[in-house]
């Protein structure tokens, strides 16, 4: 009778729901429950809405507060301590008959709103007992003030709150592992079941837009998220206000599913053009301003882009006006200065009715989450830039599978000076935070390599996204204290050097966590978090991805990674078909994208980059990395900046061709900073330029590179 009491009332006060009662039912009669820990409310909601008498595995002492007593008076109790032997063989045994018990991994409630460490005793006792274990997620009660999230996250005296049941499965070690390194496995084995647990949970197929106004509801109309040079700061009510009035704007100018070209910095205001554009169903294709009129006039063909959106006042601060000139013969330029004197009083208002309103006139549903939400373009590092189309359930699940791994919260400042036509800039610097309750600082450029360290120091970021190249550049223009206040600090698109990394563990005590990944993934394919790091690795994968390694003749160990998961692109646009969209290929089928790059999988998952298959050369019928060739000058000198490339040999097929900015450099003094380097792995020259070519993001422009090399003599 208490407990139907009970659960009428929760359901009255936090509209329970109960999903995945099936897996329930399917998980059979030994089973170990493992669950996140969001608040003080989680046993009791466990104890009232799922079927049958369970039992607790709690802390003695836990156990033992008289608060929680008639709580647990609901179900069995079967006290332990975790950190003792003997209490851990006991709830082994426990689980040897039937039963149904409840354990906690994380051994506390969260204090980020996220998962905490993972105890590897939970696993250990999963592998011993051959228990089904059922991974159950609290969402909702995090929320409320029963959590301990007190100034982390608004709390709600009543937020929905929703347990969900996933898929039952086993937790197996192999034979050979024994004590320590078989209860680690088992640990990190049942941390990967919680956080794929995490992600499949997370509500992820849904549109951009629908992410935005469930963020607003979670954390407030008035919460803060943007802020800019312009000091152009915006709420979640300002923000979504305005993306109404200039969708509304745009809407009539355009058609459903039109790629529409955005040749915009970073901004409030671009932020603002693009969620305008999705709302009413237009695709934002983000041009490269960077790459010089010819390159963003073959992007416009190969998208099929008609009307571009601009602004006067960037033509004019970037030194854009031949750029415009030539993109104004093939496409309408709209000039948002332009179009904003054309918005009415009226239209404002009505706007501001309708973003108060939403639940009432928007369906999310109009939008299919596995539409395209964004063209964004390859860098052309290696060749001709390509379109990627990303729908919104891509670029929404890359977000949640990275929510999973790594916690953020609504105190978090995201200092975001990656452009948003680069995917790292797009998705993690722009879409990440407003879906997350942080707050965004959009910076133009990341070339101002003195004034970034003081905007850093200036708002109090907690968190920055960026390259190699960057982070190495301000590493010199900062101040120690400039980054103090500094939680994560994230490196893609290009390899971490390991002077980069230990200048910043050095004058900043930060660890830069690497991650890897490409614009057909979202970006993200896997990174470093601070609970699974090693240094010299990218990380592992994302939760809820799968990889294949496809044998190389002449590489013993390692492989062409094909990936594939929920965050992989819908398609390609190609110059020599525009605006079809052409599925990625693989040998491995639908679904598989072929990333090019040669990686290494080691046993607990982390990926190393050994290069990508483009950027080998073939030296007397042995396959050479041409990044491996890049790290021996790195290794000679550190403070040079390097490439490294092949052209056509007549005797040995290919040869390697060193460029660098590293004055007086010999082949002889490369040699002496990596002894035993084989001799195919050897320049064959060097030449030595005042600058290596690079691309807006940092990245080396290796065609720019060869180009330099086919113009000058060789030393």
């Amino acid at each position: 009778m208490l407990k139907i009491f009970l659960r009428w009332l929760l359901v009255l006060m936090y509209r329970v729901e109960l999903t995945g009662l099936d897996n329930y039912m399917k998980a059979g009669n030994r089973v170990l429950i493992v669950v996140n820990h969001t608040s003080f409310l989680d046993p009791l909601l466990l104890g009232v809405f799922l079927p049958d008498n369970i039992t607790f595995a709690i802390n003695t002492q836990i156990s033992q507060r008289w608060w929680l007593k008639p709580f647990l008076r609901l179900s069995h109790v079967f006290p332990m301590d975790p950190t003792h032997p003997l209490s851990l063989k006991d709830l082994i045994h426990h689980l040897e008959h039937d039963t149904k018990t409840v354990i906690f991994p994380e051994g506390r409630i969260s204090v980020t709103g996220s998962l905490m460490k993972i105890y590897d005793g939970t696993g250990m006792v999963a592998d011993k007992s051959k228990a089904t274990i059922l991974p159950i997620r609290i969402s909702g009660a995090q929320y409320t003030h029963f959590s301990k999230l007190h100034r982390i996250v608004r709390l709600r005296l009543f937020p929905k709150i929703t347990i969900h049941i996933s898929t039952p499965t086993h937790i197996s070690a192999p034979d050979n592992l024994k004590g320590k390194s078989r209860r680690e496995y088992c640990g990190h084995l049942l941390a990967d079941i919680m956080t794929k647990m995490m992600f499949d949970t997370s509500p992820y197929r849904q549109t951009i837009f629908s992410s935005l106004l469930e963020s607003r509801k979670i954390h407030g109309g008035r919460h803060r998220i943007t802020d800019d040079l312009d000091r152009n700061r915006l709420s979640y009510n300002n923000l979504i206000t305005r993306s109404i009035v200039l969708g509304q704007a745009l809407k009539n100018m355009t058609e459903p599913g039109d790629n529409v070209g955005i040749f915009l910095p970073n901004s409030s205001t671009t932020l603002i053009t693009v969620l305008g554009l999705q709302l009413y169903g237009r695709v934002p294709a983000m041009l490269n301003y960077s790459l010089g009129s010819v390159s963003v006039l073959s992007a416009c063909q190969t998208a099929q882009i008609k009307i571009v959106l601009t602004s006067h006042r960037f033509i004019t601060l970037g030194k854009l006006t031949d750029e415009a000139k030539q993109l104004s013969k093939q496409c309408v330029l709209i000039y948002l200065e332009d179009l904003a004197k054309n918005i009415s009083a009226f239209n404002k208002l009505t706007a501001l009715i309708e973003s108060t309103t939403t639940a009432f006139w928007y369906n999310p549903k109009l939008v299919n989450p596995d539409s395209p939400a964004v063209v964004l373009f390859t860098s052309g590092s290696e060749g001709t830039p390509k379109g990627v189309v990303l729908s919104h359930a891509n670029i929404i699940g890359n977000l949640k599978q990275l929510e999973a791994c790594i916690s953020f919260n609504a105190q978090d400042i995201v200092l975001n000076f990656l452009p948003m036509f680069h995917s790292f800039g797009f998705t993690v610097g722009t879409i990440l935070p407003i879906i997350s309750g942080m707050k965004t600082f959009f910076y133009p450029t990341p070339l101002h390599f003195s004034v970034i360290p003081e905007i850093a120091y200036e708002i109090h970021a907690t968190i920055m996204f960026g390259t190699n190249t960057f982070f190495a550049a301000y590493a010199k223009k900062a101040h120690a204290y400039d980054f103090f206040n500094m939680r994560y600090v994230v490196a893609g698109a290009e390899k971490l050097q390991e002077n980069t990394r230990q200048i910043w563990a050095d004058k900043f005590g930060i660890r830069i966590l690497e991650g890897y990944g490409a614009t057909e993934t979202s970006p993200i394919t896997s990174v470093n978090t601070p609970m699974y790091y090693k240094a010299g690795s990218v990380g592992r994968f994302m939760p809820a991805m799968e990889y294949k390694l496809e044998t190389i003749p002449g590489i013993n160990d390692a492989g062409q990674l094909h990936v594939k998961g929920p965050n992989i692109m819908l398609g390609y646009l190609l110059a020599d078909n525009p605006g079809v969209l052409v599925l990625p290929e693989s040998i491995y089928g639908k679904g598989w994208h072929d990333t090019g790059d040669i990686v290494n999988v080691d046993n607990e998952g982390f990926i190393s980059i050994r290069g990508r298959s483009k950027r080998f050369a073939k030296v007397g019928g042995e396959m050479v990395s041409l990044t491996a060739v890049e790290q021996l000058a790195i290794n000679a000198w550190p403070d040079g900046h390097h490439a490294a490339i092949s052209i056509a040999d007549a005797k040995k097929g290919e040869q390697i061709i060193l460029v660098t900015t590293q004055k007086q450099a010999v082949i002889s003094d490369l040699i002496a900073a990596s002894p035993g380097i084989s001799n195919i792995s050897i320049p064959k020259k060097i030449l030595i330029v005042d600058s290596i070519p690079v691309m807006a993001t940092g990245k080396i422009n290796y065609p720019a590179v060869l180009i330099l090399t086919n113009e000058l003599k060789f030393t």
